[in-house]
């Protein structure tokens, strides 16, 4: 039996591992990072940039399609669904590609490969038979998609994960997506505008993460028009039939049922701990198997034992996994001399057309908070750069602190969502007042003008406070 003696062991070679190996290296050179799968990161292999190709071809095709209403007829459009998932696994594999060399750059010593669990406190085993004795570790495992396992049984290799789409050789004729959280909307729009037939399975109405209700209904109008959509269904039953996947549920009085080729499960993802055995660590866990731990610094309780990215199910998002790697491993390389991390302010996006963002508070957050704040908002309907764009869909809403007018956060469905969200976040993590970002440029003819006008309604009801 091989048994190793370091200072700190990092499970987990993903995007949060590999950001705590380097700061944990600047500690120490007693240390491993160990890595059970493919490698390459959840993100460049089938998260963030496979699941952005597809779309970027989709958008093309839809832009195609679109032409005609600015008097450019695009005659003889076709899809090539083969060279459209070519493209994508080639570049996706060029991403990987880049994660991969940077961690065969780092010494041989310092890698090893093994699903790892705990036998003890400080104490892990490989399924090599390897015990590794480490003063510190740092879990950092990932996540893997929800599937219920009665569905895989059912449906064999009809049932597919966003894991396993992008080595499709070419797109298939219909996909149900089970799912309207971001995964599940990216990739529905996607394939829809490609021309998959697709249908879109809500258990509940709601629709993607914003949480301010005057979006939710928005997004949910635009859902139930942009793609066929079957929400607050519950669980629909599923069934193989053939080389197909037969759909049964209940909808608007009646019992329905369509045929697929394939189901996509995307409702949701958990952390990738249950293999670890945390029990054996003397670490408890929550009602999700998580054990509680301080963000600040990554540490779970009191031990010498740190978690960071989706493993935490703490801001499931790569840079989130990024700076929270950077705080674990820190202090487990400077343990017990713990210093806390910077957490910069919260920004999510999700890339459908016209995109989604909460940058900042959301509005479910506030409320829940109990703060007392103010809104203002912009409808994109009129806004002249998203009209002249025909782009002119969605809604952006911010919100202000009563007293001191400062900028809280924003929920944004609308063109560019992306741009305009970081403009949003930078502004909240200032610390900046909504008089401030009002004395700031605008250009026209631009879409942050419609950020102003949402600024200005803000700006008004803060002043009715008075």
């Amino acid at each position: 039996m091989k048994r190793i003696e370091v200072d700190v062991a990092i499970i987990g070679a993903g995007t949060a591992g590999m950001r705590a190996y380097r700061a944990a290296r600047a500690h120490t050179e007693r240390l491993v990072l160990i890595e059970s799968g493919p490698g390459g990161t959840t993100c460049a292999r089938a998260g963030c940039m496979p699941s952005k190709l597809l779309i970027a071809a989709a958008d093309h095709a839809h832009a195609a399609r679109q032409a005609d209403a600015f008097g450019v007829r695009v005659a003889g459009l076709a899809v090539d669904g083969a060279a459209v998932m070519a493209r994508v696994r080639r570049e996706r594999d060029r991403f990987v590609g880049f994660v991969l060399d940077t961690v065969d750059g780092w010494p041989a010593a310092h890698r090893l490969r093994g699903r790892a669990r705990f036998i003890g406190p400080g104490r892990l085993a490989l399924d090599d038979g390897t015990q590794i004795d480490a003063g510190r570790v740092v879990i950092a495992t990932g996540a893997r998609p929800s599937v219920p396992e009665a569905w895989r049984a059912a449906l064999g290799e009809r049932l597919v994960t966003s894991e396993e789409i992008f080595d499709w050789p070419e797109l298939p004729g219909a996909v149900a997506v089970v799912g309207t959280g971001v995964i599940g909307l990216e990739l529905a729009q996607a394939l829809h505008r490609l021309g998959v037939r697709v249908r879109l399975f809500g258990r509940s109405q709601r629709i993607g993460p914003l949480t301010d209700p005057a979006l939710q209904a928005r997004v949910g109008a635009w859902a139930d028009k942009a793609l066929p959509c079957s929400r607050g269904i519950g669980d629909p039953e599923v069934a193989r039939e053939g080389d197909g996947v037969v759909v049964r549920w209940h909808e608007a009085g009646e019992d329905r049922a369509e045929r697929f080729d394939y189901l996509l499960a995307a409702a949701g993802r958990h952390p990738d701990l249950a293999d670890l055995d945390l029990a054996a660590a003397g670490l408890p866990v929550d009602d999700r198997g998580v054990p509680p731990f301080d963000p600040a610094t990554g540490q779970v309780g009191d031990s010498p034992v740190f978690i960071a990215g989706d493993a935490s199910a703490d801001r499931p998002l790569l840079h989130e996994a990024d700076d929270a790697g950077r705080i674990a491993g820190d202090n487990a390389g400077r343990y017990p001399n713990l210093r806390p991390g910077l957490r910069r302010t919260p920004l999510n996006v999700v890339f459908t057309d016209p995109q989604m963002a909460i940058a900042g508070a959301s509005h479910a957050r506030l409320s829940a908070a109990g703060s007392d704040f103010a809104v203002g908002e912009v409808d994109f309907a009129n806004q002249g750069r998203a009209r002249v764009m025909l782009r002119n869909e969605g809604l952006l809403r911010v919100y202000g602190r009563r007293g001191d007018g400062r900028l809280l956060g924003a929920e944004l469905f609308g063109p560019d969502a992306e741009h305009l969200a970081h403009l949003l976040a930078w502004a909240v993590q200032r610390g900046d007042s909504v008089a401030q970002l009002l004395d700031q440029p605008f250009y026209h003819p631009v879409l942050e003008e419609g950020l102003r006008t949402a600024l200005q309604a803000l700006a008004r009801a803060l002043q009715g406070d008075r």
